[in-house]
């Protein structure tokens, strides 16, 4: 029963694994996550799908894993993507650092050491990647009104990594057999937490960008005028209504405003305690609050495209999470016609 619950693990990552590539290829975050981050993430996904195909074979065919060089090496790689996705993640853009790409040196170990020594080196290397990772964590403690969601998500992830950590660091005591089923289930947890998140909060990568500016920022409004600056942008988005356009930016915006990305940033956090997607999520909410009801023979998909969401999961998404409802509730409840 649970080699066969395994197997389903198995065979929901690498589905997941595809449909995250695939949403990665497309450009879905791309606003949001620089060209490092990006791609850490596609070598993650890669790496945990080979691996998990490789413990598919230890379950069906009793493959010898603990001899593999390709295992090993596959263990170096994904401890490195690991990390190098969630530092890129925890840094603003301006701070990407290509040195960063040595981290995947240790993998080399794979090839000149025995599977009986790399092995359990990754590992060992995996948990010096957590520390550093804990590191950058307990230094945006200041900032953690900015991470909310942002941060849950990564405890969750976390909390997967040290467990795996620990069935390495002790698989000679646990047996091998543990140590595979263990290993294969959490990465399945693991594509399950991430493929949740997305569709829960399909502007989570957006979102998180935003908190690791708000942390990072220095003061950039020292030189402009504040209250001219909130001025234009309240009319901005109250008479011009530009939240309309769902390609609306950081960058967009600010421009619009004459300010730099960084400026803006600071502005609307400075001024409303959230970041910039927020923001506009709150605007598009408001606006679309006022359509469910002004206009009821109009769709609820309609409405949501009509006030800048690209999307009925991103409408819904934001909805609920301003709201407390989805908007066909919201309308029902506040007297609108029942959908």
């Amino acid at each position: 029963m649970l080699v066969t619950l395994t197997l389903l693990l198995i065979g929901f990552s690498l589905g997941s694994a595809l449909l995250l590539i695939a949403a990665n290829l497309s450009g879905y975050g791309a606003n949001a996550q620089g060209a490092l981050a990006r791609s850490a993430g596609i070598i993650l996904l890669l790496a945990l799908a080979t691996l998990q195909c490789l413990h598919g074979g230890y379950l069906l065919r009793g493959d010898a894993l603990f001899a593999s060089t390709l295992y090993a090496g596959l263990l170096y790689v994904a401890a490195s993507a690991f990390y190098l996705f969630f530092i890129e993640a925890l840094h603003p853009p301006a701070a990407m650092n290509p040195w960063r790409l040595l981290h995947f040196l240790p993998a080399l170990l794979a090839v000149f050491l025995p599977p009986r020594l790399s092995i359990p080196l990754a590992f060992l290397v995996g948990t010096v990647h957590a520390l550093l990772l804990l590191r950058v964590v307990y230094r945006l403690r200041a900032q953690r009104r900015h991470f909310r969601l942002e941060a849950a998500a990564f405890v969750g992830f976390a909390l997967i990594a040290v467990l795996v950590l620990v069935l390495g660091l002790g698989a000679t005591w646990f047996g091998e057999r543990v140590f595979f089923l263990g290993y294969a289930q959490l990465i399945g947890l693991a594509f399950w937490l991430a493929l949740w998140l997305l569709l829960r909060f399909p502007d989570l990568p957006g979102r998180a960008a935003d908190a690791v500016r708000s942390a990072y920022a220095n003061s950039t409004l020292a030189r402009i005028d504040r209250d001219e600056a909130l001025q234009r942008l309240r009319h901005l988005l109250a008479a011009e209504k530009v939240y309309t356009d769902e390609n609306l930016s950081l960058s967009g915006l600010a421009g619009l405003m004459a300010l730099t990305p960084h400026q803006l940033s600071e502005l609307i956090n400075s001024a409303y305690g959230v970041g910039f997607s927020r923001h506009v999520r709150e605007h598009r909410v408001e606006a679309a609050k006022r359509l469910l009801l002004a206009e009821p023979e109009a769709s609820v998909l309609s409405i949501g495209l009509a006030v800048g969401f690209n999307s009925q999961s991103n409408f819904y998404a934001a909805f609920r999470e301003i709201t407390g409802e989805v908007p066909g509730r919201y309308r029902k409840r506040s007297g609108g016609p029942p959908q």
